[in-house]
């Protein structure tokens, strides 16, 4: 029998409209989005609904409005969709905690805001950014980056799929450095655009503050594995779940290495939950099984599409 697994989107997946037919379509939708506004403070809403673009993408607006997606995409499907197990790309991995009943709504959503006000100010405090490297091995970007490192920060932040990764660090040092990964073979070097150098060792800075938060709230036992983006194995131990929570601020998300590992676990079902198609892209060029089901779920029409018209 198939086994399902509930995949978080992160960062660079939202849009403006974002969960406006969710709200319209759906009361709970409606009363989480009210919630979410009243913890933050400000008009979550609007800027998902109207933007502008440039307003979305910041980042201490950008998490908490995945975040709110994916929670409210979770709340209406939970009962009605296949799960044996979660993971959430890094600002996803939030979203994956709440689905597997490890924290609350509230406490996620006060810990997503935090994060991303907290990765926001490191950003401009230390301005960093990302590159994509396109066409090199996992083992050729460890090594270059290492042999870099020794002037400037430098890091390996995401390991998206085979032949696809991020590069994260000082802004100026990156730039400088970016078209020796041509050189070295990459097909492709992309800046990203970004307010910062995410996973790496620049959100140090942010690393504090997120900690007490993360310590202070209480994490429940998951109702199913989650596989944390530091390590890429399924982990029940709240504890656990709550350090590399933590870790994952300044480490690299191990994406690709994470769904090997589901599907060798016996995973052949992925389903992304919460805006765009990225994962299950990245989930198509990790694993090669023809086999494999991928399907997303973003919008209301999807949700009416798989589970009816009483989802």
């Amino acid at each position: 029998m198939s086994k399902t697994a509930c995949l978080f989107s992160g960062q660079g997946s939202q849009y403006v409209g974002m969960m406006s037919d969710l709200v319209r379509d759906f009361d709970h939708a409606a009363s989480r989005m009210k919630q979410a506004c009243d913890i933050a403070g400000f008009p979550l809403d609007a800027i998902c609904f109207e933007g502008p673009a440039e307003t979305l993408k910041e980042t201490r607006y950008t998490q908490p409005a995945l975040f709110v997606h994916e929670a409210i995409l979770w709340d209406l499907l939970k009962d009605k969709l296949a799960h044996d197990t979660f993971a959430g790309h890094s600002l996803g991995e939030y979203s994956a905690l709440y689905a597997a009943g490890v924290v609350s709504f509230e406490d996620a959503m006060r810990l997503v805001l935090l994060r991303g006000s907290l990765m926001f100010n490191a950003g401009n405090e230390k301005p960093g950014t990302m590159f994509a490297v396109i066409g090199m091995s996992d083992e050729q970007v460890i090594t270059l980056c290492k042999e870099l490192s020794a002037d400037g920060i430098i890091v390996p932040a995401n390991f998206n799929s085979p032949g696809q990764i991020v590069l994260s660090g000082d802004a100026e040092y990156v730039r400088s450095k970016a078209p020796l990964f041509k050189e070295a073979g990459a097909r492709m070097v992309t800046e990203l655009q970004v307010s910062g150098a995410f996973h790496s060792p620049l959100m140090g800075s942010a690393a504090e503050e997120l900690g007490k938060a993360i310590d202070a709230v209480t994490f429940n036992q998951p109702t199913m594995p989650v596989f944390p983006n530091v390590t890429a194995k399924a982990v029940t131990d709240p504890l656990e779940l709550k350090r590399l929570l933590l870790e994952q601020l300044t480490a690299p998300v191990l994406w690709a290495q994470s769904m090997l590992s589901m599907y060798d676990s016996g995973i052949t079902t992925y389903c992304e939950i919460g805006p765009g198609k990225v994962l299950q892209g990245l989930v198509k060029r990790a694993i090669n099984d023809p086999e494999l089901t991928i399907r997303g779920i973003d919008t209301s029409n999807d949700v009416h599409t798989l589970f009816g018209h009483g989802a």
